[in-house]
């Protein structure tokens, strides 16, 4: 893999090219051999949004392999009859997923539940997520070690301001008529942590609320509260659950639908996985400037500064040209990419910030767009990027 210069000349005229539509950004095209045959400010730092995904997703695959599936841990007391739960960071712990783990459960001989555990003990992180907020919006709602539905809730208020579930397959928790008091007619999804000082117990009560409502309409008994704390000692392994997904496809949900919540987790565990629980943003960010520095180079991850995988944070940052190096090591699994505007690409997009990265037809010439400006002027410079 190699990114060989163009001409200076060649390059200054890239930038005259794009002036009227390129006023504080960066852009670049390489061919298949990673030969940069246009470019604009290809060397500056800009803020990248979530084409930084492409950059963890890459990382990942490098340090968990594209075979790797999370694992949730549940652990039962046969004599308190309390039900222990165990998460890795499984960032698709969904309602379909807990049918099929109480599916498990009662397999295994579990008929009655008298109260929950949910042991985040396997991350440890010392704040939110780097660049987050405490909106209701989705993309702000913080990663933990064991939680479900993204930490989100899918609620329908009908026209007399009942609150509903807006999911089929999953039922309605008390948490989702609290969460969705105040909004008016309509269907939302709300992030659980939204302006919540504790995120954490937030994040064990929603798992907990689900785990029981899923149990009650599957036949078992559920008579128990639920508490935050660590496996006890009288409690048994009962059932280790590996993920309906492997990595691969992860991947792909993560970057089809630019999942802020996936890429963290994705993040957290290439650090666990080199740096031993718990996960904590310090062992990711380790963890991923290691990697790209044995793959792109001391001198080239000058240009990359990562604070958490999503992009969320706006003090990321990188090149055009690191960004095109990362995309000439992704090809391998460039169909984890989504198609849009009849390319394989992955956008970002925050207050002030443009960005397109990809490739401009399968196994063909990758491309980045970085616009830290007002103006998002980005498709107008993706189609003058294709070839005519």
């Amino acid at each position: 893999v190699f990114l060989a210069m163009s001409d200076p000349g060649l390059l200054f005229a890239d930038c005259l090219q794009y002036s009227k539509y390129l006023h504080h950004g960066g852009l670049a095209v390489a061919n298949r051999r990673g030969q940069i045959i246009k470019q604009c400010n290809g060397s500056r730092l800009f803020i990248p949004a979530s084409v930084l995904k492409i950059a963890t997703a890459l990382a990942s695959i490098k340090i968990l392999g594209e075979q790797y599936r999370f694992t949730t841990e549940f652990y039962f007391d046969p004599y308190s009859q309390v039900l222990t739960i165990k998460g890795f960071g499984d960032p698709l712990l969904v309602s379909e997923e807990v049918d099929r783990i109480v599916f498990e459960l009662r397999k295994r001989g579990v008929s009655n539940v008298a109260g929950i555990i949910v042991d985040d003990s396997a991350f440890e992180l010392e704040d939110t997520v780097p660049g987050g907020g405490e909106s209701d919006n989705p993309y702000d709602a913080p990663v933990a070690a064991t939680s479900v539905n993204f930490n989100t809730v899918a609620v329908k208020i009908n026209p007399g301001g009942e609150v509903q579930t807006a999911e089929v397959q999953t039922p309605f928790v008390p948490l989702m008529g609290e969460l969705g008091m105040g909004y008016g007619e309509g269907e939302y999804r709300l992030n659980i942590c939204q302006g919540e000082s504790n995120n954490h117990n937030m994040t064990a009560r929603y798992t907990a609320e689900l785990f029981f409502s899923i149990m009650q309409r599957s036949s078992i008994s559920v008579n128990g509260s639920w508490k935050r704390g660590k496996v006890s000692d009288g409690a048994n392994l009962l059932y280790r659950h590996r993920s309906s997904r492997q990595l691969s496809e992860v991947i792909a949900l993560c970057l089809q639908y630019s999942n802020n919540f996936t890429a963290n987790s994705l993040f957290l565990a290439a650090g666990a996985r080199r740096y031993g629980y718990p996960a904590t943003w310090e062992k990711g960010r380790r963890a991923l400037n290691e990697i790209l520095t044995e793959l792109l180079g001391e001198e080239m991850m000058r240009k990359v500064h990562v604070l958490e995988g999503s992009g969320l944070s706006r003090e990321n940052r990188i090149s055009v040209d690191a960004l095109l190096r990362i995309l000439q090591l992704f090809r391998p699994y460039d169909k984890l990419l989504p198609v849009k505007r009849g390319v394989l690409l992955k956008s970002g997009t925050m207050r002030g910030v443009y960005s397109y990265a990809g490739y401009l037809s399968e196994g063909g010439a990758a491309f980045a767009i970085l616009l830290n400006q007002a103006e998002n002027t980005r498709d107008t410079l993706l189609d003058s990027l294709r070839p005519h």
